[in-house]
């Protein structure tokens, strides 16, 4: 579950304040706003990105505000992907793994898993430059989920893509979430996404500066 109360975050002279909702586990839910009200400070507050002057965030029951990014459980995709050009696609999907000790054999074994799942098998040893739009997408999402996180984190994921990449990606979300039950905060201002694929729809209406 992912708790939002009478939270207030600032970036520079830019301030969200007073919101609160909830996204029941296991749920996908959407964040949708106008560009500029806020809807990707509202995320990094969540993911720790982004510094709260106050109000609470609880994730699966716990309260995060005073922790780390990395100690949250969240999968992260940023809007801009950040994928490593200099990482083969194998390597995205293992790094947070080797952060956080697993055994190589396990590695193995789990990057094998999302690359099945997310048709990446036969890129493995390629690098992010020449890949399309969908394929980078897909190595973002299975880096995000790897490490089996409790809720994932999804900051426009599909406007860079083209009518039929994004089709296609409708269907790997909703595999995402069949096979995981990870529960999900997706932030978009496209209103076809919204209907494919949220349980729940949150909209901002008004934001302060």
């Amino acid at each position: 579950m992912i708790e939002v109360k009478d939270l207030c975050v600032r970036a520079g002279n830019f301030m969200v304040s007073g919101i609160s909702f909830e996204v029941a586990t296991g749920n996908y839910a959407v964040l949708m706003g106008r560009t500029g009200s806020g809807k990707t400070t509202i995320l990094e507050a969540i993911c720790g990105l982004k510094q709260v002057e106050r109000g609470s965030i609880k994730l699966m029951g716990r309260e995060v505000i005073h922790l780390r990014p990395g100690e949250r459980g969240i999968g992260f995709v940023p809007q801009d992907l950040a994928l490593f050009s200099t990482m083969t696609v194998y390597e995205h999907l293992a790094f947070s793994l080797g952060i956080r000790k697993w055994s190589r054999s396990n590695i193995e074994t789990r990057v094998k898993e999302l690359a099945d799942w997310l048709s990446l098998t036969e890129l493995l040893s390629r690098k992010p430059l020449g890949l399309s739009g969908g394929e980078k997408q897909r190595v973002a999402l299975g880096r995000a989920l790897a490490f089996n996180p409790s809720v994932l984190c999804l900051d426009e994921p599909l406007s860079a893509l083209d009518d039929d990449t994004r089709e296609e990606m409708y269907d790997v979300f909703k595999t995402v979430r069949e096979r995981t039950g990870v529960t999900t905060l997706h932030i978009t201002h496209n209103v076809k996404e919204t209907e494919k694929l949220a349980d729940h729809i949150f909209y901002i209406d008004k934001l302060l500066v």
